[in-house]
């Protein structure tokens, strides 16, 4: 095992305050059980998963309540014991509703485990990926594709190279940051599940190099691992924990258009995704909880809490001290990538990083103008789009003519619309325009199965 710095550095990407600061000395602390989990069937990309109760029924912690619902698509299990009290809609980060399992809990926490292989090494690999996949694992980076499918790629896209992602290149979030300090024994041994699952040989370890301390946790954690195992230092450049980009700046592999990782070899796995895949294939426990930052300067306490999915957002502040004065801006996620919502009544799910609560004087307020043409997104786009010439088709309803230049090629990180003097709303046309073609495309699948 050995460390090295990075040998590429992807072209593009921006330097925002990172504003770690906040929360990243404060240990991972176990939120105190909810009263009520509000648990959203759709907590991964895909299709929503499948009720399997009803309204009254008694469940356990572990418990399968919902299934999968199609091939993208991942199973829910309870994070609680106690009584299932509702079925209904609840709202998610983004704003859309979705349908969701209400919980009474009763604190006993009684478990319902899944059949564990502690002995990996020796079991069957497809046996692996089912347990995974029966665990309800999504990427908890934030998109949440089923890990499932990652780990079963084709047989003509061979992987040689898995890339634990410990980036974490959003500003102010640090749950992947505390997970490498306090759980690296864990973490390296879910590294070296998914890499024995795909038969890779090499596995890299990126971290940024803003964190020395989670550097040397991964080191030492991974010392003695055989064959070609390395810690890649990267360039403190956002968006690195975006897995194309990541995937550049380790391998010096470029992602082709409209391909995916395993088109050059590759797979790139969340560090919190490697503990969650050693908890269900060691200890036989689906994916129920996870870390997430509560920060920002209009928090009393910033901290990093252990919470059951299906948390409200209102019971992580309160277990944070509060609301400290005035918060101009509640964010789901963090600064870049994340969603501003209105409420506290949200639930949080698998793929649920953050919460960050800014005050007025961290919040700007601008009136968007037109284009000025200047070329500073086509200098920040890390995927070398043309983000103003796409805005301006999506803004013109010409969403052909967004589809031509690479619209759906678009990552949505936010660099653009950083570095905008003309605070166009640049990645809000962006989701516009792929939701309408995401909608197309449905429609036509219906009407021509």
């Amino acid at each position: 095992m050995q460390t090295i710095p990075s040998p590429f550095t992807f072209r593009g990407g921006i330097h925002p305050a990172y504003n770690k600061e906040l929360s990243s000395g404060s240990p991972i602390r176990e939120l105190p059980l909810p009263v009520r989990l509000t648990v959203p069937l759709s907590q991964h990309l895909g299709a929503p998963a499948k009720p399997l109760v009803k309204v009254g029924d008694a469940v356990k912690a572990g418990q399968l309540i919902a299934e999968q619902n199609g091939f993208i698509s991942a199973p829910v299990h309870s994070p609680a014991s106690g009584k299932i009290a509702a079925i209904e809609e609840a709202l998610t980060a983004a704003g859309r509703p979705c349908g969701a399992i209400v919980i009474e809990t009763d604190g006993a926490q009684e478990w319902q485990l899944l059949p564990a292989f502690p002995a990996w090494q020796s079991a069957d690999k497809k046996d692996l990926v089912a347990l995974i996949g029966a665990a309800g694992i999504v990427g908890m980076g934030g998109a949440g594709f089923p890990t499932r499918v990652k780990l079963a790629p084709p047989a003509d896209k061979p992987i040689d190279t898995v890339i634990l992602n410990g980036a974490e290149c959003e500003p102010y979030l640090t749950s992947d940051h505390r997970m490498m300090l306090e759980h690296a024994a864990e973490i390296r041994t879910g590294a070296e599940i998914i890499r024995y699952i795909l038969g890779a040989k090499a596995l890299r370890i990126a971290i940024e190099d803003n964190k020395p301390d989670a550097i040397a946790a991964m080191e030492k954690a991974f010392q003695g691992i055989d064959g070609d195992v390395a810690v890649t230092v990267l360039h403190t450049s956002y968006p690195q924990g975006s897995e194309k980009q990541q995937i550049y700046s380790v391998t010096g592999r470029e992602v082709p258009r409209g391909g995916l990782p395993m088109d050059v070899g590759c797979v790139v796995e969340n560090v919190s995704t490697a503990f969650a895949i050693c908890d269900a294939v060691i200890n036989g426990r689906p994916l129920v909880r996870r870390v997430i930052s509560v920060t920002g300067d209009a928090v009393e306490q910033p901290a990093n809490l252990l919470v059951p999915c299906g948390t409200l957002y209102g019971d992580l502040v309160a277990a944070c001290g509060g609301i400290k004065g005035k918060a101009a801006k509640v964010i789901s996620g963090g600064p870049m990538m994340g969603f501003t919502v209105g409420s506290l009544a949200v639930p949080t799910s698998k793929t649920s990083s953050g919460l960050l609560l800014l005050s007025a004087k961290k919040v700007s307020c601008f009136t968007s103008q037109a284009c000025i043409s200047c070329g500073r997104c086509l200098d920040a786009c890390p995927m070398r789009l043309t983000p103003a010439e796409i805005s301006q088709c999506v803004e013109a309803d010409d969403i052909e003519g967004a589809e031509q230049v690479s619209l759906m090629d678009c990552i949505e990180c936010g660099s653009c619309a950083f570095v905008c003097p003309a605070h166009r709303p640049l990645v809000h046309h962006m989701r516009r325009g792929k939701a309408v073609v995401m909608a197309r495309r449905a429609a036509a699948k219906k009407a021509n199965p």
